[in-house]
């Protein structure tokens, strides 16, 4: 892969300087000649070279943010799906054709350095992946900003597939080390859970609490650059990792319990070992509990201890940070600020919340109820009973002003109260933000509509100001210069450069969509992106391709309301065609799924099941072949998205309407000329209304008529027993047609679809036949088809997250971009040490 590289032609001193230094990090930091030296070796020694030529930019942004006090937006997410960095770091520092030279020089292969690279997987979807964008875009539009998260020792699990089943393995990302991260444990947090509280009263008499922990680990953190892109500004990614305080017991050790010397150690990092924690356990709650008060209590420690200065007056803390709440996860950062500031800066309640709403901001990612976070009251008790006592509070003091202001209503009061009474009592995290956090926003014009119509009525309707839209938005320098480097290319010599930092440039394109030269080109490059993914899959997984297809592409996490179901009735829909009459005429259609099944949900562990199947029956079929092919690559990550996703000819947005947030591969797969089929749901409603409704395939119920249908009683049988071609479909999988004759081995999904259909799957399965029978016809007009795709290009503007981050500064943070100065880095300065 070649990003697209708009810097100014490259100086050869340049590339003999880069040499050099790769050179000293292969022979001084690797130990190594180059003769001897391993990819591994290659790669490090490659990366650290390319981290060099950062550092200075990042001291240099961290100093100048420093010294001019800037308000800082304190990014608090518990996933990053950070993808690859070197290509990332490379196009930022316009530093990719000296590498691709410099290597050249040495006989050394920059691909396959490349591909030595391990994508940490701190993420589970869509949330991590955005988080990474938007600590991209907030470094290239010069704001100042720290993301703080957890390093994960294993991140999301190595997805494989056993006999078609998904098998999850060990994410073992920092086995061969990481060269992007700084270790910083001089700065480390200690962390306290558990013990108990006691009232005392202080030396003017006031009441106050004391909380007698009953343990302790230490937040090492772990740093990473956050470049922008051709600006000079480099923010930091701040990861914590969990030690113990006290790691090994020498006198245990000795007396020769060798397992109890280390327990403590094993204790505590617990917290960072894996991403979610299979929470089905009571233990898996308690370290997902762990986790989330783990790392906002390092982060808030450390913004206040080595950004701030000694003398900072707590009372202006508004003045200088809004921590960003990611969802509900960093949610437990309310009470630990307002626990700072009442019991260790000793603040009046009162001045406390003031002081603390402000600092706060909330995004919630979700309208479904099961993905709303509560926490047993039990449970925070015994592990956070300060926090626990201050919820109760907070609780309290909001349900008297409800009751003020609606005296006749005690119902809202009780619907509006933190804490929940049944089936246990538990702490809504998502209320919680909204009353402890100045705004509220969704992430799609519709979600935030439902959002205050629906999951937060009654907050919406006591604070309207406090709620607003953010619609989400991807970076273009990964998912269009790193992904796409030959579309990129077109554009930039169409265009002229810089439309990567101001995307809504795109638009110029439009003028060219009916100019066949620049048709033809558009399609070459669809061609040469099958074709590398072709290429890519018959390495990496031994699926052999054609690429002469229609490409059509699902690539979402597992999950029910996404209606993977619907696609894959589709697919059996479109086999008994072709098995009714063989000489049927069809589009060859390659189907690309990728997906992950969280371990615990069974459901969707059976549906890769059931993908994986109906696969191996199609590929040992002769009567299919080159006509219609399942394909699904296991292990779907960023690295595999920026291969795919430029390939894809037809984008599956399926989810029923009002269930999906946003989306963000929506956003992706639009801005690299797929056509978009799908429903009225999340930010599909944008997509459609910006490229135009000849651009998109549009199907099944809108949210109303979701909603409609609900009430007057939803009976899914009623559409099977009325639709042939749907019986046909369901009867296939279960009759065994694709278990080996075995009726059971699908009985629970079908089942599920025929007696509860709870995402409405039938319901809209004629609906969405008839759009895939539209884009049969479409498809076969190459030409209107890529000027679509031209135009989906050309209107996608707007979903870049730089668009998005200026959305939060006007609308929620209202900081201001800093460019660094460019000063000498001085070690010996006071700050230095805490100034990374």
């Amino acid at each position: 892969m070649t990003a697209v590289n708009t810097f100014l032609q490259v100086d050869l001193a340049d590339v003999d300087s880069f040499t050099r230094e790769f050179l000293e990090e292969v022979q001084f930091a690797q130990g190594v000649t180059l003769a001897r030296a391993t990819t591994n070796d290659l790669y490090m020694a490659l990366a650290r070279t390319v981290r060099q030529q950062l550092m200075s930019r990042w001291l240099d942004t961290v100093s100048t943010q420093m010294h001019l006090q800037a308000k800082v937006v304190a990014y608090l997410s518990a996933e990053y799906l950070l993808g690859r960095q070197l290509d990332n770091a490379l196009l930022a520092a316009g530093l990719t054709e000296t590498a691709e030279r410099s290597m050249k020089s040495l006989g050394l292969d920059l691909n396959r350095l490349r591909d030595a690279e391990v994508e940490p997987g701190l993420g589970n979807g869509g949330l991590g992946r955005l988080a990474a964008c938007f600590i991209d875009s907030l470094a290239t539009l010069e704001i100042p900003a720290v993301g703080y998260g957890i390093r994960y020792e294993y991140g999301i699990f190595r997805q494989t597939f056993v006999g078609g089943e998904q098998v999850e393995q060990p994410d073992s990302w920092l086995t061969n080390g990481s060269p992007w991260e700084f270790p910083r444990p001089e700065m480390a947090v200690t962390v306290r859970f558990g013990g108990q509280t006691e009232h005392y009263e202080d030396s003017d008499g006031v009441t106050r609490s004391r909380w007698d922990h009953g343990w302790e680990v230490l937040g090492i953190p772990y740093n990473y650059m956050v470049p922008g892109y051709r600006r000079g500004n480099v923010n930091t990614l701040r990861l914590w990792s969990a030690k113990a305080t006290q790691a090994f017991d020498l006198k245990v050790f000795n007396a020769g319990d060798y397992l109890q010397a280390v327990r403590s150690q094993a204790f505590a990092e617990n917290i960072s070992k894996v991403l979610y924690p299979k929470d089905s356990t009571p233990q898996g709650k308690e370290l997902r509990l762990q986790q989330q008060y783990f790392f906002v209590a390092c982060s808030l420690r450390d913004f206040i201890d080595n950004t701030l200065p000694a003398d900072f007056d707590m009372r202006r803390l508004p003045e200088r940070v809004i921590f960003q709440l990611n969802d509900t996860h960093p949610v437990i950062a309310i009470p630990e600020l307002m626990r700072i500031l009442v019991d260790e800066q000793r603040m009046d309640w009162d001045e406390a919340w003031a002081i603390s709403r402000q600092c706060f901001a909330y995004t919630c990612h979700t309208l479904l109820p099961e993905a709303l976070e509560v926490w047993p009251v039990a449970l925070l008790g015994r592990l956070l009973p300060r926090h626990l006592e201050i919820i109760y509070r907070i609780n309290e003091d909001f349900l008297a002003d409800v009751r003020n202001a609606y005296p006749d209503d005690e119902l809202r009061a009780r619907g509006m109260s933190i804490i929940q009474e049944h089936p246990e009592r538990a702490v809504r995290m998502a209320f919680l933000a909204t009353v402890g956090g100045s705004m509220v926003n969704g992430v799609a014009e519709l979600h935030s509509q439902l959002l205050r119509e629906t999951v937060l009525a009654d907050f919406a309707a006591h604070w309207p100001a406090k709620f607003t839209n953010v619609t989400n938005g991807v970076t273009p320098r990964r998912f269009l210069a790193l992904a796409n480097p030959g579309l990129s290319r077109l554009i930039t010599d169409t265009i002229g450069d810089g439309w990567l930092q101001d995307l809504e440039r795109l638009r110029e394109l439009e003028e060219h969509a009916d100019d066949n030269g620049f048709i033809d080109a558009f399609g070459a490059i669809k061609a040469e992106n099958k074709a590398r993914l072709v290429a890519l899959l018959a390495r990496r997984d031994g699926i052999v391709l054609d690429r002469d297809a229609l490409y059509d592409v699902m690539v979402k996490r597992l999950h029910e309301y996404k209606r993977q179901t619907l696609k894959l009735l589709h697919v059996i829909t479109l086999y008994q065609r072709i098995q009714a009459d063989p000489e049927i005429d069809l589009v060859p259609r390659v189907v690309l799924f990728g997906a992950k099944a969280a371990p615990g949900y069974q459901v969707a562990k059976n549906t890769i099941a059931l993908i994986n199947a109906v696969a191996r029956v199609l590929d040992a079929d002769p009567l299919v072949a080159g006509r219609l092919r399942v394909a699904f690559p296991a292990n779907y990550n960023v690295t595999l998205a920026e291969t795919l996703i430029p390939a894809a000819d037809l984008s599956e947005q399926i989810s029923l309407a009002g269930k999906e947030a946003s989306g963000t591969g929506n956003m992706k797969l639009a801005l690299n000329g797929a056509l978009t089929i799908g429903t009225l749901d999340g930010a599909n409603v944008e997509i459609r209304q910006l490229v135009g409704d000849d651009n998109f395939f549009l199907f099944g119920l809108n949210e109303p008529q979701v909603n409609a249908l609900e009430t007057a009683g939803y009976r899914p049988n009623t559409y099977y027993e009325s639709n042939a071609t749907l019986r046909q479909a369901l009867g296939a999988i279960a009759s065994g047609a694709f278990s080996g004759g075995n009726h059971s081995a699908f009985a629970p999904l079908v089942d599920s679809l025929l007696h509860h259909d709870t995402y409405r799957v039938l319901a809209d399965y004629q609906s969405y036949i008839e759009a895939q029978d539209r884009v049969e016809r479409a498809y076969r007009d190459p030409r209107a088809w890529t000027r679509s795709a031209v135009l989906n290009v050309a209107r996608s503007g707007f979903f870049s997250s730089d668009r998005s981050i200026r959305d939060y500064i006007d609308r929620i943070w209202h900081t201001t971009a800093i460019p660094r100065r460019l000063t000498q880095f001085d070690p010996a300065s006071p700050t230095a040490e805490r100034d990374i």
